[in-house]
């Protein structure tokens, strides 16, 4: 790595650090053996990869959604891989890495709901974790449902259960871990919105060098087929067939969309 570099300083702690869930199935979660895995920690294995010549030289913190930015931004974490959208408001706390997967916020209700729309959950109370935007878009649909935060996904599921609320609103890579967890749920096909996803990085200036290199990373991913390989592995069984996004470097990235 260049000396003085960020990839330098990284190379000699030792390790990359990385912010992921444990909830998020196939995305970020553990496994039957307590490991942690999924699409997310795969694509942060080849950011270290780079770095070190070897995909198992991280070190993973578990974070919740709320604490994605704060632990950006304190140090705690060299990067986010964290089912994390790209925003304006986002943009200017942490920087992120071009677009590297695009989900859409969907609903996700017991399988006795007749709901087939938000829109259809005006004054009913609807699940989502702290510190996403899913939360924030909860309470702009028309009519209103009454947003319910939570620290995790998992969190949403048991107030699900319990009938404590009529639906969870998030991504569908989210929803459908949680539709897998329990099969007396059904998650509405059709996103409303477009949510493109990136890795979360320091925003010091002295630290863009690590921004360009991680987009190195994600393109040499998209152009040799790794992308692909782990898209099939993890979300493909479960979300279908799709493409890697092409290399977005702004939020205006709805035309990669196709359900919008």
């Amino acid at each position: 790595m260049p000396a003085g570099s960020t990839m330098a300083r990284i190379y000699q702690q030792g390790y990359l650090r990385v912010g992921v869930d444990q909830t998020t199935e196939f995305f970020g979660y553990r496994d039957a053996a307590g490991n942690l895995v999924g699409f997310d920690d795969d694509v942060a294995r080849r950011i270290a990869q780079a770095i070190f010549g070897n995909p198992n030289a991280i070190r993973f913190v578990v974070i919740t959604s709320a604490q994605r930015i704060p632990d950006v931004q304190n140090g705690t974490v060299d990067l986010v891989a964290d089912n994390m959208t790209i925003t304006c408001d986002r943009l200017q706390k942490v920087a992120f890495s071009s677009d590297y997967y695009n989900a859409g916020q969907t609903i996700l209700v017991p399988s006795s709901s007749p709901a087939t729309s938000i829109h259809q959950l005006g004054g009913q109370r609807v699940c989502a974790a702290a510190g996403t935007t899913s939360i924030n878009e909860i309470g702009q649909q028309r009519p209103e449902p009454v947003p319910v935060s939570v620290q995790n996904w998992t969190d949403c599921l048991v107030l699900l259960e319990q009938g404590q609320v009529a639906a969870i609103s998030t991504d569908n890579s989210v929803l459908v871990g949680l539709a897998a967890q329990d099969p007396q749920t059904k998650m509405i096909a059709k996103p409303f919105t477009c949510e493109p996803h990136g890795l979360a990085m320091s925003i010091a200036p002295g630290a863009r060098d690590f921004v360009r290199f991680v987009n190195g990373v994600l393109e040499q991913m998209r152009t040799d087929g790794e992308w692909q390989r782990l898209y099939n592995q993890w979300v493909a069984p479960h979300l279908g067939p799709q493409a890697p996004p092409p290399p977005q470097y702004s939020v205006a990235v709805e035309q990669t969309c196709p359900w919008l």
